[in-house]
This record gives C-alpha cells, sequence and structure tokens, in this order.
C-alpha cells in the first residue's frame, strides 16, 4: 500500500485540481485520517470519505485506513483514480450544502436503502 505521507501528496495534487471557489466555507479544509472508518450500515462496508459540517465548520475527511483495507493492492496511478472520486464526490456534498441542495444526499441514501433490502433478502429465512 502507498504510505499515508504519499497519500497525502496524491491528496494535496488532485485538492489542487479543482477551482479555489470549490473551497468557499470549507473552512476545516480536507483532512487525510489515519484510520479506517467501518460504516454502520453493515460489516462489509467501509467509509472511504465523509463530508463533515460541525460546530468547528465544513470539511472533508478522507480515511487512509480505509483505502489500504479496501485498495492496498492498487499502485499509485490506480489509488490516485479513486482518491480523485471519493474527494470529488465529497466535494459535491460540500457545494450542494451551500446551496441547500441533497441530490447526492438522497442519492447516496437510496444506494444504501438498496443495499440493506439485497442483504435482508440473502438472509437466512428464520422459523
Amino acid at each position: 500500500m502507498i504510505s499515508l505521507a504519499e497519500t497525502g501528496d496524491i491528496l494535496d495534487r488532485l485538492a489542487e485540481e479543482l477551482p479555489p471557489e470549490f473551497y468557499r466555507e470549507l473552512n476545516g479544509g480536507i483532512l487525510l485520517v489515519p484510520e479506517a472508518k467501518q460504516s454502520p450500515y453493515g460489516e462489509d462496508l467501509t467509509i472511504l470519505g465523509e463530508y463533515c459540517v460541525s460546530s468547528l465548520g465544513r470539511m472533508i475527511k478522507i480515511y487512509y485506513g480505509s483505502f489500504a483495507r479496501m485498495y492496498g493492492w492498487m499502485d499509485e496511478d490506480q489509488l490516485t483514480v479513486e482518491l480523485r472520486e471519493v474527494l470529488r464526490h465529497e466535494f459535491t456534498h460540500h457545494i450542494e450544502s451551500l446551496a441547500g441542495e441533497r441530490g447526492l444526499e438522497i442519492k447516496d441514501e437510496e444506494q444504501i436503502r438498496a443495499y440493506l433490502e439485497a442483504c435482508s433478502k440473502d438472509a437466512p429465512v428464520r422459523k
């Protein structure tokens, strides 16, 4: 797996691809968190990144440990593609939040709901 420091360098380069306007009110910036984050929705779901709004402000968290768990076998080019996708996904949440929109949030909720429904159909029936 690419090291935490190398992943931070990749993330810095990806952040520079985005226009300055995207950073409006993102006062917590982009944080590369060393640990992995487990999803509350399933043991086999890992959170790669999240957009957070709190009393501390607005920030994007990218979970290095989650990337290591999911993509530890990837080379730098492959990891860059995945990091770019997650970073832009979280920026979409940020921009929608500033605009008072929830389109991507709703889409994410629908995907989780579909996943949970599919899992419940696969579960053995108890008598």
